[in-house]
Formats: structure tokens, sequence, C-alpha cells
């Protein structure tokens, strides 16, 4: 058995949108039965993608497109609440990739706001930080943008949640060199190839340049009919370097836009968090550091 110590095995549920569920009671039973999985196989932590509410939508009235966001943050608290004790029951953690939630500030008063929760009790809580345009419209999925970034450590690791398009900010990737992070885990959404790709490849970036594991995973299918399908898949990604496979690929799922039942899980297995963390701290071949472009002069040639 590997040593607890060195790794986390993390399962990725790339969540198929377009599998109905008949309420919020049906949604947490799917959930469970995806934790009791994970704990069979020997999962230490389940991510879901971003937006996961959008599933709950199978089971609304007809809405305006700028009233299924307050319709789906009003069935946030249940669906916590139905799934706040299961990963203590199953021993594996839960990453909630994102829902709306009321924040009580300003307007559009929600955030898009993922729950990692774990099985001592413990929950992360973090909002998304940059906003898309369709969530910045108040006739779209209208939600207001997050002013923290939030760290966890469990098992000896730190683990850090970038929601979809945080990852793909250079501003922020800067900012997360010095917070010694092992695993970074990316829930999105994205309904083209384009956005996809921007997505994973963006969080394999993050991986050789902050020396850390990150895991990234998407929704796929429609929740509604005549909505056009997301896509996306599942991918955990280490730094390409000599005795962690070279590649950079640990584990990966192809992006696909339909699925049968609730949606294909990856298992990331062992992911070797110790190996790379001592990597990072020394032995990488050739990864700088913390490494600061402060004192660089810039010259423009006419």
């Amino acid at each position: 058995m590997a040593n607890p110590d060195q790794y986390l095995s993390v399962s990725l549920w790339s969540t198929h949108l377009g599998h109905p569920v008949a309420g919020i009671d049906a949604w947490a039973a799917e959930v469970e039965a995806q934790l009791a999985a994970c704990a069979r196989r020997g999962s230490d932590l389940l991510v879901m993608p971003e937006w996961l509410s959008a599933q709950w939508l199978s089971f609304a009235p007809p809405l305006a497109g700028a009233q299924e966001v307050p319709w789906m943050a009003g069935h946030g608290a249940a669906a916590l609440s139905a799934v706040a004790d299961l990963p203590a029951h199953h021993g594996v953690g839960l990453l909630l990739g994102s829902m709306p939630v009321a924040s009580g500030q300003g307007q559009p008063g929600m955030v898009n706001r993922a729950h990692l929760l774990l099985p001592d009790g413990r929950c992360l809580i973090q909002d998304k930080l940059c906003l898309t345009p369709d969530e910045r419209d108040p006739e779209g999925w209208w939600v207001g943008p997050g002013d923290s970034l939030s760290v966890l450590k469990w098992r000896g690791f730190r683990i850090a949640v970038l929601v979809c398009l945080d990852v793909e900010l250079p501003a922020l990737a800067a900012r997360l060199v010095g917070l010694d992070l092992d695993l970074i885990l990316v829930p999105s959404m994205t309904q083209h190839l384009s956005g996809y790709h921007r997505v994973f490849n963006c969080a394999r970036a993050r991986a050789v340049e902050l020396q850390t594991a990150v895991c990234a995973v998407g929704c796929i299918g429609a929740p509604r009919p005549g909505w056009k399908p997301f896509i996306s898949g599942a991918a955990a990604y280490l730094p390409c370097e000599q005795g962690l496979g070279e590649t950079g690929v640990h584990a990966e799922l192809p992006p696909a836009a339909q699925a049968d039942g609730p949606g294909p899980v990856l298992d990331a297995r062992q992911l070797p968090l110790a190996a790379i963390r001592q990597r990072r701290r020394h032995g990488a071949e050739v990864w700088p550091g913390h490494w600061d472009a402060a004192h660089l002069r810039f010259h423009e040639i006419h």
C-alpha cells in the first residue's frame, strides 16, 4: 500500500449535465454513489466541475436566462446540507466544483463558489476571482467576483482551488509561486473546444511553472433540450521532470460533449505530491524557484 504521506489519489468526475435528476435528494444520492465507488477504489478525493448546479435545471420550471442563477442559488443550501456528512461517512474528500451562492454584498449579490468538503469536517470555500462575459452580464449567469484565495493543508499537503478562468491568469499565477502549493484543483465549464484547451493547457503550464500537481475537470452535455452541449474532459498534470513520468501528463480523459449516465470518472492514482515538493524545494532539473523579473529592463525597437 502506498504511503499516504507521499501520495494523494484523486478522482475527477466529468459530470454529464444531460443526465437528468429528479431533485436535490436524487442529485445527492448520485454524489454519494460516486463517493462510495471512490472509496472502494482507494481514492482520497472526488472533484466535480464548475457550475455543477446546472444539472439541477433538469427539474427546474421554465426560466429566462437571468432567472436561472437565482433559482440555482435558491437550492444551494439544501444541496450542501444533503452532502455535508458524506465525506466523513465515506472517508473521501469532495470538491463541489462551484454553484451560485448568495454573498450578501452589492449587485448581483451572488458569487460562483466552490466548496471543498473534507472527511475531518473542514471546508475550504473559494469564490471565482475572474469572471467570463456571461458571468458579468445582468441578462446572463450574473455573479460577482471573489477577492481572496484560500490555501488548505490536508494530509500534510497544501491545496488551493482555481475556478476555471482563474487558472488562465498570468498575474495570479505569479502570486502563487511563493505559496508552496502541492496540489491545485481546477473545476471548469467550457462550451467550446477553444475554451477547453485554454483551461487545460494553462493548467498544464501551471504544473510546470509552479512545480506542483494540477487536476482539472469540466462538465459535459446540456442540461436542457436545445442547449449547445458543454464540452470538456479531465486531466492530472505534473511537472515535466525525470522520475515523474517526464511528459507532464499523469492521467487524462479526452474532451467530449456527450456521455452515458452520470458521466465518466478519471482516477488519477497516487499523485506523487511529496516527490514533487522535494523537487520544488531542491532538486528540480532546471526550475529556478521564485524567480523575480522585477530587475529586468524592457526596450522597444522601432
